[in-house]
């Protein structure tokens, strides 16, 4: 048994009646925090409910010696988020730890793909996630500690059919940097995973979904639990980083960060013209000596930093 615990904490796990994050959810229980297991129990477009796979989590955690309590409430409602943080105050006094895992997908690219089909996802991914944070956030502040993780996505790096997913997933990182920035010295940390599984999500058509969610019988490295420890990690005390970007999955842990190329420096700062674009093209995509920036005022002080005196 591994030497880090969560003991003591209370965590909210959304999404966590199947999948990625039921996954979440067992092995936090497994490693001592009790857990608030939300799901809707819905299709993969958002769609229906169903309260088994909540409750069927929460009788494996039970039976494994663990604490934990179902809610099924839509996150992508106000009323809802609030909902998944009032059952662990209520039940269990507090909260230290959300996972904000709740998604869908509904495929679709330009010129199919409709505004509708944006709203569809920003409801659940990011509304979801604003909503559950917007409810924990006074109760982290108040004790000074929290930890949440933010599911983003490799797909936000494009793939065919996926516009509305993408923009969601994208959306992440600028949310835990932002909530990074503005929790000031407090001792809350909001991360974001991009797992790396197969599960329904992955399919289109309900023989696809099947199929994903029975590929880890055939390919383990593709299980999901081989995404929560990561994820375990990033709700633990001892990790301390915040505003980060973690991969996880297939056997294999990484960061993921937004860099930026030194770039070419106009003489004289001024008058520079289309042609001296497309003539130093190739130093302004240089990747040699990039840097990544914390932040909006740590990016602006490298990219200004000709500027001072």
């Amino acid at each position: 048994m591994t030497g880090l615990r969560l003991d003591g904490r209370v965590a909210a796990v959304t999404g966590a009646g199947r999948g990625i994050g039921r996954a979440y959810a067992l092995l936090l229980g497994q490693l001592g925090a009790k857990v608030v297991v939300n799901d809707l129990g819905g299709s993969t477009l958002g769609t229906g409910g169903d309260a088994g796979p909540a409750d069927e989590v929460v009788k494996q955690i039970e039976a494994a010696g663990g604490a934990a309590v179902a809610n099924y409430a839509d996150v992508s409602v106000t009323d809802g988020g609030k909902s998944v943080i009032d059952t662990a105050v209520e039940r269990f006094g507090t909260i230290d730890i959300v996972v904000n895992n709740a998604g869908n997908m509904v495929w679709a690219s330009l010129p199919e793909a409709t505004i509708e089909t944006i709203d569809a996802h920003w409801a659940v991914h990011v509304r979801g996630s604003f909503n559950t944070l917007h409810a924990a956030w006074p109760y982290f502040l108040e004790k000074n500690y929290g930890r949440a993780i933010l599911t983003t996505s490799v797909g936000m790096f494009g793939l065919m059919d996926n516009i509305g997913y993408a923009i969601a997933k994208a959306s992440m990182i600028g949310m835990a940097k932002s909530l990074t920035v503005g929790r000031k010295d407090a001792n809350v940390n909001v991360n974001c995973i991009a797992p790396n599984a197969m599960t329904r999500i992955s399919g289109r058509t309900e023989e696809e979904q099947e199929r994903a969610a029975q590929a880890a019988e055939s390919v383990p490295a593709m299980d999901p639990v081989n995404v929560a420890p990561m994820v375990a990690y990033l709700a633990h005390e001892s990790c301390q980083v915040s505003g980060e970007v973690y991969l996880a999955g297939g056997g294999r842990f990484a960061r993921l960060f937004v860099g930026v190329t030194e770039g070419y420096l106009q003489p004289g700062l001024t008058g520079a013209t289309i042609d001296d674009v497309a003539a130093n093209w190739a130093a302004i995509n240089d990747e040699s000596g990039y840097y990544v920036p914390s932040d909006l005022m740590d990016w602006a002080g490298r990219y200004m930093s000709h500027l001072r005196g």
